[in-house]
């Protein structure tokens, strides 16, 4: 009240010595600075006024509830955080034992994945099929690259050929090394008859008929080393999975080890009785062998430095590739096709006549290559027939059943799956890898990629 009496104090004219009260009409100005006046002096009439407090309180929320409030928030925060983390640490864990026991049941030689049923018909228009000027003559092996990134190939006319699988196309070529070339320039002399490649992509390995292994840089392609000590030619190469310990077998009837790290040879498996013509390994510390015509197999534990003997084909043992660490897969040139485990000295099944007979001689067709994805169900086969064939592994391993084909024309010289399942690789040739018995002229010298599809998962 005092500040509106002010203002209208001093808006108070003196005349004659007395205060005068200006009672002249107000402009639009000074009434609406009046207006305002009044309006102040409500306000302040009004901040003594208990029940107007009051009642303005009800509606607002006071400082301790709002503290209480945000307390609250910042509880129910926390408990979803922890929530969430916990949630986090249970699906890890989860994983982590699942993934533990897979490899307990793999190295134990244990872990099954049925996958076979789970492949779709394989679209031969989605088939890809590649050719290089540098491989002249048959494919004789191949390896993939553990990302799956990238592929090797041999001939023989004596050359490496790096593809890659994202572009399907040529990136580098280790060539053909001329007999009276320097012994400064690097490569092969004679046919390449394996290939392999460590299982953390830093080593590749080549073998060729002029008894030598070669480790190559898979990135760059550049030499690295050469191991020599093999009397007669290279037929088969494998890294055990997990390090650099390298086994190479040979015509000369024995398997060689040797150690990448150091660069160095390690010892001497002796045993078969003919030429060894396929070895492979997985992650235990031993080796399988086929031997040729000593019409055996041969599973090698090194650290007992002793070796189990099976016997079942009828003929030449050409191929053997582990399906897991208890058990094999074999082929000849019989044209029987073999499924073995590690407990028993005889196949637990076998086929016939896999891939038909010849009907030029009646004889059952040679089967080259035999592949198997590691752990799984699913094995291939590759003969001169003209086609691939795709095989189903039965529970417990005690038969083989048929699951589908794939037309190949020419000799299988070579067969892989990628490691993720996705992709079946085949070396063709229009000659067998091992000699020159026969030729197809109607076939080419190429690389067959044939994608893999599982059924989507409802």
């Amino acid at each position: 009240m005092s500040f509106f009496i002010r203002k209208n104090q001093r808006g108070a004219k003196r005349k004659n010595g007395a205060t005068v009260t200006d009672s002249r009409p107000k402009t639009y100005k000074e009434k609406k600075r009046l207006a305002h006046d009044d309006e102040i002096s409500s306000h302040s009439e009004g901040e003594n006024d208990d029940s107007k407090v009051y009642s303005e309180s009800e509606d607002e929320e006071t400082v301790q509830e709002k503290r209480l409030r945000l307390t609250k928030e910042y509880i129910q925060e926390i408990e979803n955080q922890e929530r969430l983390r916990r949630e986090e640490e249970d699906i890890d864990k989860s994983i982590i034992a699942h993934r533990l026991k897979e490899d307990l049941l793999e190295q134990s030689g244990r872990l099954r994945r049925t996958v076979a049923d789970s492949y779709e018909k394989i679209d031969e228009t989605l088939i890809k099929h590649l050719h290089c000027k540098d491989h002249k003559q048959p494919i004789t092996c191949l390896t993939i690259s553990p990302d799956c990134q990238s592929l090797f190939t041999a001939s023989k006319d004596c050359t490496i050929v790096k593809w890659s699988l994202v572009e399907f196309k040529k990136v580098a070529v280790i060539k053909r090394v001329e007999k009276k070339a320097s012994r400064e320039i690097k490569g092969h002399k004679t046919v390449v008859q394996s290939l392999t490649i460590s299982s953390d992509g830093k080593f590749l390995a080549s073998g060729d008929l002029e008894n030598q292994v070669h480790i190559w840089d898979p990135i760059t392609m550049k030499w690295l080393h050469t191991f020599k000590g093999h009397r007669a030619g290279i037929t088969g190469l494998v890294f055990r999975r997990g390090t650099h310990t390298l086994y190479s077998a040979s015509m000369d009837r024995t398997v060689k080890i040797w150690n990448l790290d150091e660069m160095s040879y390690v010892e001497t498996l002796l045993g078969h009785q003919d030429a060894i013509t396929s070895i492979d390994a997985l992650t235990k510390e031993r080796a399988i062998t086929a031997g040729g015509r000593d019409n055996s197999v041969r599973v090698w534990k090194i650290p007992e430095e002793s070796q189990l003997i099976f016997n079942g084909h009828q003929g030449s043992i050409d191929c053997v590739r582990l399906v897991n660490e208890d058990h094999f897969v074999s082929c000849g040139d019989d044209g029987m096709l073999s499924l073995w485990g590690s407990q028993k000295k005889k196949p637990l099944f076998s086929i016939p006549n896999a891939h038909g007979v010849d009907e030029s001689n009646n004889q059952a067709n040679w089967i080259s290559s035999v592949a198997a994805l590691t752990n799984t169900d699913l094995i291939a086969s590759g003969s001169q027939d003209g086609f691939i064939r795709l095989w189903k592994c039965g529970e417990n391993f005690r038969n083989l059943s048929p699951l589908m084909s794939v037309p190949a024309c020419g000799f299988v010289n070579s067969l892989a799956f990628s490691s993720d399942g996705k992709m079946l690789i085949a070396g063709l040739g229009q000659e067998h890898r091992l000699g020159r018995w026969w030729r197809n002229g109607s076939s080419k010298n190429e690389i067959l990629i044939i994608p893999l599809k599982q059924h989507e998962k409802s």
